[in-house]
């Protein structure tokens, strides 16, 4: 048992020394005091050009819907007329574009906030006449007939639809067919008038006007005198 564990020391003694020596004469060292530096003189910003080596702006399908569109359209100018757009030219293109955008947006938010209709956001405004103020004034104390002939002189024939439809109810108080206030709607007047004629005329003008005024139709001379037809027809069942 003694010599045993001897000759197995020795061996792995003899294994050990083996690879101590295989690794030394591995590994070399290099004994050389001299270093060579190379240079390179060639100047690697113009060798390596165009739009494979830039990394700055970004291209194809990491793009969204509107540079696509942009750079689509500044290939174009390139293809076609020769006119070549730096892609830094594009992209100041695209933000100008954003800023405009928001720009449309802040002003349809503030004019929603404010309750103007929607419709009138994309409409001229009618040309300014003086109207009335119904809160202050009674129906019957106002002059409608003058406001109505300077809205139809200055061609405003929406505004005239409008002093038409106050021209009706005022009739329509004057002969106790209505009692008027203000801040009573169509369809309390609707409800006052007992006679029937009277009451179906009412019921058309009423559409007339809320289409023509609230919903801020433009209308020509045509339009204005076809609508008066059926204003003096009430009117005239009113005075009777």
């Amino acid at each position: 048992m003694k010599y045993t564990i001897l000759i197995i020391f020795f061996q792995l003694t003899t294994l050990s020394a083996i690879a101590q020596g295989t690794n030394d004469s591995i590994i070399k060292v290099d004994s050389s005091s001299v270093l060579t530096v190379r240079s390179n003189d060639e100047d690697l910003s113009k060798k390596y050009t165009g739009d494979e080596f830039n990394y700055t702006f970004k291209t194809g399908e990491s793009q969204n819907l509107l540079a696509r569109f942009i750079n689509w359209v500044g290939q174009g100018l390139n293809n076609v007329f020769g006119i070549n757009i730096s892609p830094q030219l594009l992209e100041l293109i695209e933000y100008f574009i954003y800023f405009l955008l928001i720009i449309l947006v802040v002003y349809l938010v503030v004019k929603l906030l404010i309750n103007e209709n929607f419709n009138s956001l994309f409409q001229k405004k009618a040309k300014a006449v003086s109207d009335i103020n119904l809160t202050e004034e009674h129906i019957e104390g106002i002059d409608i007939n003058q406001l109505l002939n300077t809205a139809i002189e200055q061609k405003d024939y929406r505004l005239a639809i409008r002093y038409q439809f106050l021209l009706t109810l005022q009739k329509l108080s004057k002969e106790d067919i209505i009692e008027w206030h203000f801040d009573k709607t169509n369809s309390d007047y609707f409800a006052e008038i007992e006679q029937p004629e009277i009451k179906k005329g009412f019921k058309k003008i009423a559409y007339l006007y809320d289409y023509i005024w609230y919903g801020e139709q433009a209308i020509d001379n045509i339009k204005y005198t076809k609508s008066v037809l059926d204003f003096e027809s009430i009117n005239k069942q009113i005075q009777l």
